[in-house]
């Protein structure tokens, strides 16, 4: 029971680690796309 609770938990933090990442990475896309429309006026 224990090694269960344990690989669930481990499998739940790398996915969350692996959303957070692609969240990082959209908002950093944001960024550059805001930048170089401002950079285009």
């Amino acid at each position: 029971m224990r090694a269960l609770l344990l690989l669930l938990s481990a499998m739940f933090f790398l996915s969350a680690c692996e959303t957070i990442k692609g969240v990082g990475r959209d908002v950093e896309n944001t960024g550059e796309a805001i930048d170089e429309g401002l950079d285009e006026d």
